[in-house]
């Protein structure tokens, strides 16, 4: 990432760390929470999951944490956690995933070497499997059903193609832009592309809003992902899975 970036992407979360209102969680020491909260799944209309998580932000980097579970109530019901740790630049620093169940999985992905290991067990008392992957820290992590990480890919995207005028955050509509990826526990990389697409009126909980609109391409599917003012995630769309993600 070129100085010009890193310094748009501290410019952008400094933005945002005034912008929004910090939430009720307890930040660690010396971070601040720039967003919290949680989305609301839902296939066919049906909410079938949720995700809780906390974006804290700090001088030397930020730390993001959620957690996944589904909405059966029973001893099916899985149950997943998830650690980003970026620096303040938005390089991985390390990302931990945990299966806390029905089973016990676990993968950490570091840097090392210039590039990123995967480290993975399928139990707690397994040996780690090692996988190397050729690509940088600057990598994006977009792991299955964590949604609030693909908020810091808008972020970074705001810090790489958008401009910060007298504290207002401007994006040229229509620019798309390419980012590496990968998804640790599918243990896969691939380039997707994000675009914002201007502002669009979207139904939110009954009500017609104007938000910021995004389009997220990869190579399976298209997601239409809405932001508001505060640059915060309130609604996603995945047509070809008839699945929502609704802020709640």
């Amino acid at each position: 990432m070129s100085i010009w970036r890193r310094t748009m992407f501290c410019g952008v979360t400094a933005v945002i760390v005034s912008a929004v209102a910090l939430a009720g969680d307890k930040p660690k020491d010396g971070m601040k929470i720039v967003d919290s909260g949680s989305f609301g799944v839902f296939i066919s209309g049906r909410r079938v999951a949720t995700e809780t998580f906390s974006i804290q932000q700090g001088p030397n980097g930020s730390i993001a944490t959620s957690e996944f579970k589904t909405d059966q109530g029973n001893s099916s019901q899985t149950s997943q956690s998830a650690e980003l740790d970026l620096s303040s630049s938005g390089d991985i620093r390390k990302y931990e995933w945990k299966e806390l169940s029905p089973g016990k999985a676990q993968a950490t992905v570091v840097p090392a070497n210039e590039f990123l290991t995967e480290k993975i067990k399928k139990t707690q008392d397994d040996k780690p499997e090692e996988q190397p992957f050729l690509l940088p820290a600057s990598t994006s992590i977009l792991d299955d059903y964590f949604f609030s990480q693909r908020q810091i890919l808008i972020w970074r995207y705001m810090a790489t193609t958008c401009k910060d005028e007298k504290g207002e955050i401007k994006c040229p509509a229509n620019q798309r832009t390419q980012f590496g990826t990968l998804n640790p526990q599918q243990r896969s990389s691939q380039s997707v592309s994000l675009e914002y697409t201007g502002r669009d009126k979207t139904a939110l909980k009954g009500t017609d809003q104007e938000l910021n609109r995004f389009v997220l391409k990869s190579e399976s599917s298209d997601w239409v992902l809405w932001v508001d003012n505060q640059f915060k995630l309130q609604r996603i769309a995945i047509p070809n899975e008839n699945t929502e993600v609704v802020r709640d």
